[in-house]
């Protein structure tokens, strides 16, 4: 049985999304997959009963809330955050769609979820969990708050037209892009035709997105040089070129996470040459630490 105080941070967690989505109440509590008469519930103080554990653990896990004695992880300003969150900003406000490609590990994700979470109508979807067109678009459609239990028709139509319709300008963030079966694929390029001009998008992924897009359109594979003229017809990077530049780079970033992360009186140093310059590695070897010192304490 949970405690009391989990589902009070789980409760606070959400009223602070719901604040910055920009949606709805009964919106919201659709995209977060809550009844919105339990939602109301929840929100005027009524915690037991409502939603079984499960649930609050499921909701705790999606908003990246620690279990237990690990403290809240810190975001960090690192040189892949600031380039990412500006080419987010920029897709966002003006309605464009850009490309990245880069190595993985490197925090890609990490930047994509904090944006969604942080700005007004701007949605995180992990390709890798919704391959499919249809998973695709009906995840789009709930985290919008829209009809997405329907039929299929009406789910995409209901979609499109909320995404025309809503006053203030909206992102559609791709990540894992490459993980896309072809016909999920080949539904951005129409979802995109649909709301131009009103949708930023920002697709991301490691080197195989590149290898999949370059190999389908030398393959002359239909819509695969269309969806690429529409997000600029160019990859995006962070990373530097050569070998010791991009050593310098993994290293400073490592740092810089370590520093604000690790428990006091960690040798940083260390911990950084132990991780192997992995942000993954650091993020398991941190949570080690703090276990550790929570047991000592």
């Amino acid at each position: 049985m949970i405690s009391i105080e989990f589902k009070q941070r789980v409760i606070d967690q959400l009223k602070a999304a719901e604040k910055t989505s920009g949606l709805s109440a009964q919106r919201f509590a659709t995209s977060v997959n809550i009844n919105p008469s339990q939602w109301s519930r929840i929100k005027n103080g009524d915690i037991d009963g409502v939603l079984s554990d499960a649930r609050y653990i499921s909701l705790g896990r999606e908003l990246n809330i620690p279990v237990g004695t690990q403290p809240q992880w810190v975001t960090v300003q690192t040189a892949t955050f600031q380039y990412m969150n500006t080419l987010l900003d920029t897709c966002h406000r003006q309605c464009i769609s850009t490309l990245l490609v880069d190595l993985s590990d490197i925090g890609k994700s990490h930047v994509c979820k904090y944006y969604a979470r942080e700005n007004r109508n701007a949605i995180y979807i992990d390709c890798s969990q919704v391959k499919s067109r249809q998973l695709f678009v009906r995840e789009i459609a709930r985290l919008f708050g829209s009809n997405h239990t329907g039929k299929y028709a009406d789910v995409y139509k209901d979609l499109i037209y909320y995404l025309n319709s809503i006053d203030d300008r909206s992102i559609i963030i791709l990540d894992e892009a490459g993980d896309l079966k072809y016909d999920a694929f080949l539904e951005i390029k129409a979802l995109w035709n649909a709301t131009e001009g009103n949708v930023g998008w920002f697709m991301t992924g490691a080197d195989g997105l590149q290898s999949k897009i370059e190999r389908s359109i030398r393959c002359v594979k239909v819509g695969y040089t269309e969806i690429f003229r529409r997000f600029g017809s160019q990859y995006r990077r962070v990373t530097p070129g050569g070998k010791e530049a991009l050593e310098s780079f993994k290293y400073d970033q490592i740092a810089q996470v370590a520093v604000a992360n690790a428990p006091a009186g960690t040798d940083i140093q260390k911990l950084v040459k132990a991780s192997r310059f992995s942000l993954t590695n650091l993020h398991n070897m941190i949570k080690v630490l703090n276990s550790q010192k929570a047991k000592a304490a």
